[in-house]
């Protein structure tokens, strides 16, 4: 079984319990700063991910962790569930495709811009107005910067890739000239 199939299925567990409760959203932002904690601490997610350390010590670390980052008892006990079905250090799989679940639900679609440099507020609202009209649908927007791009900017929403990027028109005029 795929690690995506897998993480679908835990997700999807994981966001009808969460919408019973209506604590979705909060149990998402759990969930990133667990997955986060998790990948930039490469001996925690081998501890959790390697076989041969006992259960006991797993279940004993996860639960000081859990005592001191005091999330909610949804998130807790997911977090209990994957470490007792050895998922845990699969979480940012997880908690990525739990996003985008709610979302789905939601109706709404997740867009990440990338530009060259820092844009303005107002640059930001335009650009999630233009989004939400070309999606039909309401969007959740965030933002990153790539000095690489040079200028213009590259928006991913969902699997479509919108590329007004300097870089990218510069590729494709060197592409035409060498075709020439």
């Amino acid at each position: 079984m795929s690690l995506q199939t897998i993480a679908r299925r835990y997700a999807t567990a994981l966001a009808d319990v969460a919408i019973d409760r209506h604590e979705e959203r909060e149990v998402q932002r759990e969930l990133d700063q667990w997955a986060a904690m998790i990948e930039t601490h490469s001996q925690l997610k081998e501890v959790f991910a390697n076989p041969t350390i006992i259960y006991d010590h797993k279940r004993k670390l996860l639960e000081d962790l859990i005592a001191r980052t005091r999330v909610r008892e949804t998130t807790a006990s997911f977090l209990r569930v994957l470490l007792r079905n050895q998922r845990l250090s699969q979480l940012g799989v997880i908690a990525t495709r739990f996003g985008q679940i709610l979302d789905e639900r939601g109706g709404m679609v997740a867009a990440h811009v990338t530009t060259a440099r820092p844009i303005p507020e107002e640059l930001k609202n335009s650009l999630h107005e233009t989004l939400a009209a070309a999606t039909g649908r309401q969007v959740r927007m965030s933002f990153s910067t790539d000095e690489s791009i040079i200028g213009g900017l590259v928006a991913r929403v969902g699997s479509t890739i919108y590329d007004g990027s300097v870089q990218s028109q510069l590729d494709r005029l060197a592409a035409e000239m060498a075709g020439q």
